[in-house]
């Protein structure tokens, strides 16, 4: 967004203060690196508080974090290992070890699962599963 734009911006939210019909609010992408939708499985490992080892689905991954679904709720700002596993049609799987930090913790819409968590993928490794 170049300076014109957002001082356009400033200048509108400021006289629209008073006018809630003419307030304009433009939403800026902040994530980093593209998204992609892959509900693959995840399984939480560690978290700040301790071992753990519980069931989850991706929702969607980048080069830099992850969103997934889980019944267990997770420390925002603490670290967590997770693995999650990347299959393929020959029947090879591979587990993606994971350490990140949690960024966000949500209570999902629906009754199950019942938390959205985002954390980051700071540090990876892929380890391929023995037959």
């Amino acid at each position: 967004m170049d300076p014109s734009t957002i001082t356009r911006t400033k200048r509108e939210l400021l006289t629209a203060c008073g006018k809630p019909s003419r307030l304009q609010v433009h939403v800026v992408e902040q994530r980093k690196n593209q998204r992609f939708d892959l509900h693959l499985p995840l399984r939480v490992m560690r978290t700040s508080s301790g071992h753990v080892s519980h069931a989850a689905l991706t929702r969607n991954m980048s080069s830099s974090g992850v969103l997934f679904t889980s019944e267990a709720e997770v420390q925002i700002g603490g670290a967590i290992e997770y693995v999650v596993t990347i299959g393929s049609d020959a029947g090879v799987h591979v587990d993606l070890r994971c350490i990140g930090k949690v960024v966000r913790l949500q209570k999902s819409a629906q009754e199950a699962p019942a938390y959205l968590v985002a954390a980051t993928l700071d540090r990876y490794q892929f380890v391929r599963r023995q037959p």
